[in-house]
């Protein structure tokens, strides 16, 4: 991968991540505004780890591939593209935290939330200092 490449990959990312915090804060506050409705069950996001595995599989390739002759036969390894990954709500229904039913712990859901806005902060910065590298080699 060419510099440009790597950069733009980079800024995808970092912005993919962002949008996926924005979605982490909405399903956060749709519970903390659900927590004392009964047999409400919280939203969790997935996002982190679906895109590390996808990064993961440009880098890995199996012990044995195998030889594909023919388009209908199905390749045993197949690179995932990281644009390709979605933040995904999925609702948790194996907690309980409350006798009516409702998991939401306001108290946890006040950490993630702090916790989320870290996240964007962070996120938002390492953009900033992309473009700021850029910035510095076009003076």
């Amino acid at each position: 991968m060419g510099i440009g490449t790597d950069f733009a990959k980079t800024v995808d990312i970092l912005q993919r991540a962002m949008d996926a915090s924005l979605v982490r804060r909405d399903a956060i506050a749709n519970n903390m505004a659900n927590a004392d409705v009964p047999n409400y069950k919280r939203t969790v996001v997935n996002f982190e780890s679906e895109l590390k595995r996808a990064l993961d599989s440009e880098k890995e390739h199996p012990a044995l591939p195998l030889a594909v002759t023919n388009e209908k036969h199905i390749p045993n390894w197949r690179a995932r593209d990281y644009r390709e990954v979605e933040p995904r709500r999925v609702l948790d229904y194996l907690t309980t935290a409350k006798n009516n039913g409702n998991n939401v712990d306001p108290e946890e859901e006040l950490m993630l939330s702090m916790q989320n806005q870290l996240m964007y902060t962070l996120l938002a910065s390492a953009q900033t200092f992309e473009f700021g590298q850029v910035n510095l080699v076009l003076r």
